[in-house]
């Protein structure tokens, strides 16, 4: 019997397979398979702890029924109105479609299929198809793939080329401002049980430049009037100070302080100094992004500060003591980049 399974079949089922939580019903679709790559009964019965009788009877529903028939009589508490490939179709289609709400998902449902489904009934059909509620990602619109392939490949070469004191840094600035940013956490059910903290209508901000290193991701932050020119300058001074010996590659946006007349005689003049310029809109690929998401996480989000002197001293104390964290930034600082793809905007 071996052979007997399409090439399409075959794909059906190893994707049905993947989504399926259900380990009696991926059995079955594994003695199918298993059928058709050559395994005997007997086999699949060791592997799978079933008689082969019941094995036999799995392929003969594949046979006439496909795959609906393959996995029919699917739950023990009662059988979903929808068939698996209708299941597999929606699944598609919210991939695709990103629903604010299950009312909404429902009327689709009842549009589509003519099922009338509860609030509660789709959320529960959700969960089992592997969804679960969250915001999407925001990317820039106008992030070009292809310019950003070519970047990923010169970064891949210049790191293979690094000698032992040579040096990549990840380049840029934030401007964290003195006012409190509420986040979700776990809170206790019940209105008395309500989770507040204070704000203050604060505008002042802090303008940070940075710059992270790639192989033991320390930093130096620091804290300028305005982020120009000179601020660069002064960075990149500071990491002259640090390296004596070997190249420092840069890797840095667009910004136009960045490419100053200074700041181009500062880098003629030193020349183990080289600035890697990211495509633009990039921020996916400049690793210093990430540490500036972490500090607004450890140190700004549900934390109210009374005075902006307060704020800048505990933001500023955050990348002093940037050692304290070095376990959680070792799975964090990563440089397995991914381009952002040209993605159809969802409404």
């Amino acid at each position: 019997m071996r052979d007997f399974l399409t090439e399409g079949q075959v794909k059906v089922l190893k994707l049905t397979h993947r989504t399926l939580k259900d380990k009696k019903l991926a059995d079955r679709i594994k003695a199918v398979l298993m059928v058709h790559f050559g395994f005997t009964f007997g086999q699949i019965s060791q592997v799978l702890l079933l008689d082969e009788v019941t094995l036999r009877r799995y392929v003969e529903k594949f046979k006439t029924k496909s795959i609906e028939g393959l996995l029919e009589c699917r739950y023990s508490g009662g059988q979903t109105r929808l068939t698996i490939i209708q299941e597999q179709a929606l699944r598609l289609f919210l991939k695709d479609n990103t629903k604010r709400t299950a009312k909404e998902i429902a009327d689709h449902i009842l549009k589509t299929y003519g099922f009338r489904f509860s609030v509660i009934g789709v959320t529960k059909l959700l969960h089992r198809l592997g969804f679960s509620y969250k915001k999407p990602k925001i990317i820039p619109g106008k992030a070009d793939i292809e310019k950003q392939a070519e970047f990923l490949k010169k970064y891949r070469e210049i790191k293979s080329k690094l000698k032992e004191n040579d040096q990549v840094y990840f380049v840029d600035s934030t401007h964290p401002t003195h006012n409190t940013r509420a986040s979700y956490g776990w809170i206790l059910k019940g209105n008395e049980n309500d989770k507040f903290v204070k704000t203050n209508s604060g505008r002042d901000r802090i303008n940070l430049n940075g710059a992270l290193n790639l192989k033991n991701h320390s930093a130096i932050v620091l804290s300028e009037k305005t982020i120009n020119k000179f601020a660069t300058i002064k960075l990149l001074n500071r990491l002259c100070r640090k390296h004596k010996t070997g190249k420092i590659h840069l890797v840095l946006d667009n910004a136009s302080h960045h490419h100053a007349k200074i700041v181009k005689l500062w880098i003629k003049k030193h020349r183990r100094f080289k600035l890697d310029f990211l495509p633009p809109y990039s921020p996916n690929l400049n690793l210093i992004e990430r540490l500036w998401r972490f500090f607004h996480q450890k140190v700004l989000w549900n934390r109210y500060f009374e005075t902006f002197d307060e704020f800048k001293k505990t933001s500023l104390k955050f990348f002093r003591n940037l050692d304290s964290y070095k376990e959680e930034l070792s799975t964090l600082m990563t440089d397995n980049f991914q381009t952002i793809p040209n993605l159809k905007l969802q409404t």
